[in-house]
């Protein structure tokens, strides 16, 4: 899915125009592997692309204060961990299309011949309808695409494969490879790390902050609801 010909695997089709966000209009980029100057290109032929993320949310309980939590502390969050599922190419597999010289382009086989760990960058791509009627937002950028349309980001950083599957079926014929990755961080691709509001670090406004918006967020962190712990 890597060339610019009009042959019948490089078409794209038309999505429909709805409020509701479709599988159709997400595209996810990486860096393929080349000898020529590497650029982020459109990942073909995915059939899924899954990401997720977790963390505890530890209770504290206080001895002679009955059987209630006191406060929710959340732990420390788990790395992010992505799922891409496609179908095989002769000459691309998913190795290649991460950035790493395996199938045609080289010698790597096998995750211990990773040595580089690899971005990927998603886009939700908004309808023609969406961008048209409702969107006044600061973070939409136009899409690597040709179209031009505004697009949410989210960039997955510096991602090690963590598994990897090639699947033959006897009952079938087209051969299916199933990835799964781990990455070190996640952005929305532009903004940098800081000290203010706007930026990703321990003064990011994220909302919910009753202190900048009285009546956002939980009533028991206002001034007016009392303390998490009921001080």
């Amino acid at each position: 899915m890597r060339g610019s010909s009009d042959t019948y695997i490089y078409r794209t089709g038309a999505s429909p125009n709805t409020r509701v966000a479709i599988s159709q209009k997400n595209r996810v980029y990486s860096t393929p592997y080349t000898t020529q100057q590497p650029v982020l290109k459109q990942v073909g032929v995915l059939s899924t692309f899954d990401w997720s993320e977790s963390r505890a949310v530890d209770p504290v309980r206080g001895v002679g204060f009955g059987d209630h939590i006191q406060e929710l502390v959340p732990g420390v969050t788990d790395a992010m961990a992505l799922t891409l599922n496609r179908t095989l190419l002769y000459t691309a597999g998913i190795a290649q299309e991460l950035g790493y010289s395996g199938g045609v382009d080289g010698l790597v086989r096998s995750l211990r011949h990773h040595r580089w760990p690899f971005d990927i960058q998603n886009e939700l791509v908004f309808s023609e309808l969406v961008s048209a009627e409702d969107v006044a937002s600061q973070v939409l950028v136009q899409t690597q695409g040709v179209d031009g349309q505004l697009c949410l980001i989210t960039f997955f950083e510096a991602c090690w494969l963590n598994s990897i599957s090639v699947s033959f079926p006897g009952d079938s014929a087209i051969v299916a490879e199933d990835a799964a990755a781990t990455c070190t961080d996640v952005t929305d691709g532009t903004s940098v790390y800081g000290n203010d509001p706007n930026t990703y670090g321990d003064f990011l406004e994220s909302g919910n902050n009753p202190i900048l918006q009285p009546g956002a967020g939980s009533r028991l962190y206002s001034s007016a609801g009392g303390g998490a712990l009921g001080a």
